[in-house]
């Protein structure tokens, strides 16, 4: 079921690197950091030519000019919520194969869940869906507590403003203790959640169009 795919994934290796709180705007404060501090500094820093994801062939893509006129906490904004429709794109695509590759033969829900993925959370009986809510309601509070500042302290012309020394994505969940120390090491494995999570995004569009399209299954269209 692809329910219970999504929980187990949770314990992906998703950014965890945790940064001091360090202010951006003087320079010369660097000089009195140790170089873990300063790669802190430097990972949050949102500048279009050393972000992480930036890569060739297409370098920095963004064909419409959102980033025009974006200021540096606009951007950490727009590359919160790019990871963020990343990871969850990844569980979905997940669990779109796995949920329909077990149905008729997974112990949950006796086995009644049939038919496309797209169908599947149609089927499921209620209380699940009021779990799934207060599953998902403690996530985004937890993720809000840890990446936004509170809305009264936020000024009224910048309303979701996140906090200075957030970086997008890091709220501290690392089961595994897989993000390494290094400002590039750490760059490398953004890059490839970023990537990861890009084609997730496509993949998953994809999954769910076909699935509209003739009401069968993806796992189905690949074994026919």
């Amino acid at each position: 079921m692809k329910s219970a795919t999504t929980l187990l994934t949770l314990c992906s290796p998703a950014a965890a690197f945790l940064s001091k709180s360090l202010s951006l705007n003087s320079q010369s404060a660097l000089h009195a950091l140790s170089p873990e501090e300063i790669a802190g500094v430097e990972l949050n820093r949102f500048r279009a030519e050393n972000l992480a994801g930036v890569i060739a062939p297409t370098g920095f893509f963004d064909p419409l000019n959102f980033s025009e006129n974006a200021d540096e906490a606009t951007m950490k904004r727009y590359r919160e919520a790019e990871l963020t429709h990343g990871r969850v794109a990844m569980l979905a695509t997940v669990g779109f194969l796995v949920g329909e590759k077990v149905e008729g033969s997974s112990f949950l829900f006796d086995a009644q869940i049939k038919g496309p993925a797209i169908t599947h959370l149609a089927q499921v009986p209620t209380p699940f869906w009021l779990a799934l809510a207060l599953f998902i309601g403690v996530a985004e509070q937890k993720r809000a507590s840890v990446g936004w500042i509170e809305p009264e302290n936020a000024p009224v012309d910048k309303p979701g403003l996140l906090r200075e020394n957030y970086i997008p994505g890091d709220i501290g969940f690392d089961p595994l203790g897989l993000m390494p120390d290094t400002e590039q090491e750490v760059m490398e494995m953004q890059t490839k959640e970023l990537q990861n999570g890009r084609l997730a995004m496509i993949a998953a569009v994809g999954i769910m169009a076909q699935e509209l399209v003739d009401g069968k299954g993806i796992v189905e269209h690949f074994q026919s």
